[in-house]
């Protein structure tokens, strides 16, 4: 075998952290399940180091809890759990917008509408959710680039929490509907038109289109909605009313 077909063959931890993202969104892993090392090598091919690095980027994106010495568990992440964060980051992703409207310069701008041109032109030709991600990603990225630093440390911890929870999953039902595409046109529109204010609602409103689709497949799903303990009454004291 040539090195060329050899290199084609090897699985990478970036290989076997895909594909448990793909069963942990597919809810064909349950949460709490136990993720072994032994159980990775046996199951991919690959050996333990490759089996912990696959781990700790699913551990990065929120989707596994690690545990010193015994491999990493499904997070039992409850609906309320990602609707909060998705919240959170529309509020940021709206400020990022915001803040790129009124201090980009006309070569980022006009860079920045011609990848939304690009994301919208990918949407219409069917192309793989989780592209239509990345080049959405980039898009905020850039943009994020123009709020101030304690801002963008804001944004890239929500954005590590929220990711990968069933986000490529939500868009991948664009056949059944319009999708977030017309809050992304609003947004290219905004930034033409230097509208900070229509920019920042614009961005929000493609967060909060993801935060309702994603809390749908979770509850499809039987995800658990947290329900809070009820707090004891304290018993009164002798002579208390």
């Amino acid at each position: 075998m040539s090195n060329t077909q050899t290199k084609r063959t090897t699985v990478t931890a970036k290989d076997v952290a895909r594909s448990l993202r793909h069963q942990i969104q597919a809810n064909d892993l349950a949460p709490g399940e136990w993720l072994r090392e032994a159980r990775l090598c046996s199951e991919f091919g690959v050996g333990r180091s490759i089996a912990r690095r696959a781990l700790r980027m699913l551990g990065e994106d929120g989707l596994v809890e690690l545990e010193e010495n015994r491999g990493a568990r499904i997070s039992a992440t409850t609906v309320e759990e990602v609707f909060d964060l998705y919240e959170v980051r529309a509020a940021l992703y709206g400020l990022a917008a915001r803040f790129a409207c009124m201090r980009m310069p006309d070569d980022a701008a006009k860079q920045v509408v011609h990848d939304i041109d690009r994301l919208l032109e990918a949407a219409s030709n069917g192309a793989p959710a989780e592209h239509i991600i990345e080049l959405s990603e980039g898009i905020f990225s850039e943009m994020a680039q123009y709020a101030s630093l304690d801002a963008q440390k804001m944004i890239a911890s929500v954005r590590r929490k929220t990711r990968f929870h069933f986000s490529y999953a939500a868009l991948a039902l664009n056949a059944n509907g319009p999708g977030p595409y017309d809050h992304w046109r609003q947004v290219r529109a905004a930034l033409v038109k230097h509208d900070a204010d229509g920019a920042s609602q614009a961005a929000r409103n493609i967060l909060y289109f993801m935060q309702g689709e994603v809390a749908r497949i979770m509850l499809a799903q039987g995800r658990r909605i947290h329900m809070p303990k009820s707090t004891p009454r304290r018993k009164k004291l002798a002579g208390q009313a």
